[in-house]
């Protein structure tokens, strides 16, 4: 066979044995990005809303008035973020209190914001960088990166954190049942081993038993 088709062979045998990139990162790893990624997701579709929202409105129904128009669509966006997050980043270890997640999801949103804000009120009248430019990176990209950083955090560890659910009946009943069969299966204490004593036979000549000694007998029978 020509060494073109053994060196061929020879890696498509290794390429079979050996798994994919994507097989050998841990499962957590793997969960861990692909919340990420959907978190990502999400994030842009808001972004998108939040941007078409503000120029909608403040070309028709709030024209001459930004602030209340930003308003809208901040708030637009944070319902979109939350559902996207809810039925896909978090989906898994979303809970049932609907309304508790929903505040706590605005919550931490406010947080997300005072972090860039914070930023940029820092690098603007702290540090004395007034330009257009110095305000972008503060409030857009290092305050934007701790918000997200924040919200992300937030997201998975106290809102979308299902509470430990109470143990149900039939839990309770099986639970009872196995400590009652465990009561009575449970070995008690060793009782008292008694050693049986045997009596004594009658000694030879023993006057206090009835049977008298042979010897006793013969002398008895000779006085008689």
């Amino acid at each position: 066979m020509p060494p073109t088709l053994l060196s061929a062979k020879h890696t498509i045998a290794r390429a079979r044995a050996d798994p994919p990139a994507l097989a050998r990162i841990p499962s957590r790893s793997r969960r861990t990005l692909a919340s990420l990624a959907a978190f990502g997701g999400v994030g842009a579709i808001a972004f998108v809303v939040d941007v078409g929202v503000y120029n909608l409105v403040r070309s028709t129904i709030l024209a001459g008035s930004p602030i209340w128009s930003k308003v809208v669509s901040v708030t637009v966006a944070t319902v979109v973020a939350w559902i996207g997050n809810r039925t896909l980043t978090f989906r898994a270890s979303r809970g049932e209190h609907v309304g508790r997640e929903a505040a706590l999801f605005a919550l931490m949103n406010v947080g997300g914001l005072l972090i860039a804000a914070g930023c940029l009120f820092v690098s603007h009248y702290v540090l004395g960088l007034t330009s257009g430019f110095a305000d972008n990176v503060s409030g857009n990209v290092v305050g934007l990166a701790l918000g997200t950083s924040f919200r992300y955090v937030g997201y998975r560890f106290v809102v979308f954190r299902p509470a430990p659910s109470a143990p149900t009946a039939q839990e309770g009943r099986v639970t009872a049942e196995s400590r009652r069969s465990g009561e009575t299966t449970r070995p008690g204490p060793e009782p008292l081993r008694t050693t049986a004593r045997t009596p004594a036979s009658p000694r030879r000549g023993d006057r206090h038993h009835g049977t008298p000694d042979p010897v006793h007998r013969t002398h008895l029978g000779g006085t008689r």
